[in-house]
């Protein structure tokens, strides 16, 4: 069964974040992903809204974890803490 991924997060330094987006993608891809959408835009109906929000598909709940728990991604997850704030993602299943 098919799981959601979903990303949102305010960007605190644009320049840094860069250097995040197309090694995750990469990774991801290596494990089946699918983004349906990367929305900077995205229209707030209620809560708080963020700058950055992502919607990305994997083929499984277990493949997601996978990708996330990869050492390849340690790296990436430290870079993108250091120039993010409130992040939540969350893993939905399909």
């Amino acid at each position: 069964m098919a799981a959601y991924y979903t990303a949102s997060y305010d960007i605190l330094n644009e320049e840094e974040y860069a250097k995040y987006g197309p090694p995750a993608m990469e990774l991801m891809l290596k494990y089946g992903a699918e983004v349906l959408s990367i929305d900077f835009q995205a229209i707030t109906i209620e809560g708080n809204g963020r700058h950055m929000n992502a919607i990305v598909r994997f083929p499984s709940v277990e493949l997601a974890l996978q990708c996330y728990n990869d050492p390849a991604y340690l790296p990436l997850k430290e870079l993108r803490l250091g120039c993010t704030k409130g992040c939540t993602m969350m893993l939905l299943h399909g």
